[in-house]
């Protein structure tokens, strides 16, 4: 049976970006400065203090990515600490730690939290109106799929 969760209006976002994307990340989150300021954000450990340092928002780092901080994020999305997530990945090089981002991705999707993964998919997200409204989301349950295995 499929579970639901209310997101409540304040959400928790992780922010994660390649180091070819780190920029893009932070322009964007310049233009949504107002907006993230208004939720509570996580980021793997170079890419959060560099939105720290850059916007004054506070983020709780962890790891970087290749050390551990997908990882990290994709626990928290598991326990439900996590409800967004903005992962600015480069397509076109190739990273030491990629089973760790595929992990993550799979996790966000398995756990059904809305992703973004380049610019106009963080456009859209936050230019939607859920981004600071109450949103009950529906966590499919795969328990049985897992069984039949």
């Amino acid at each position: 049976m499929d579970r639901k969760k209310k997101l409540e209006t304040t959400k928790k976002i992780a922010l994660v970006a390649h180091d070819n994307q780190k920029q893009a990340l932070l322009d964007w989150a310049s233009q949504n400065r107002a907006k993230l300021s208004k939720h509570k954000l996580f980021g793997t450990g170079t890419t959060g203090r560099m939105v720290q340092e850059k916007l004054g928002l506070e983020v709780h780092c962890f790891n970087s990515g290749p050390l551990g901080g997908d990882q990290q994020i994709g626990a928290k999305i598991v326990d439900g600490d996590i409800d967004l997530l903005i992962f600015f990945w480069d397509p076109l090089a190739a990273q030491p730690h990629d089973p760790d981002v595929k992990a993550l991705l799979r996790i966000a999707v398995l756990k059904n939290i809305p992703t973004a993964c380049n610019r106009s998919t963080a456009d859209f997200i936050f230019s939607s109106m859920l981004i600071d409204s109450e949103y009950e989301k529906v966590e499919p349950d795969y328990s049985s799929e897992l069984r039949k295995k």
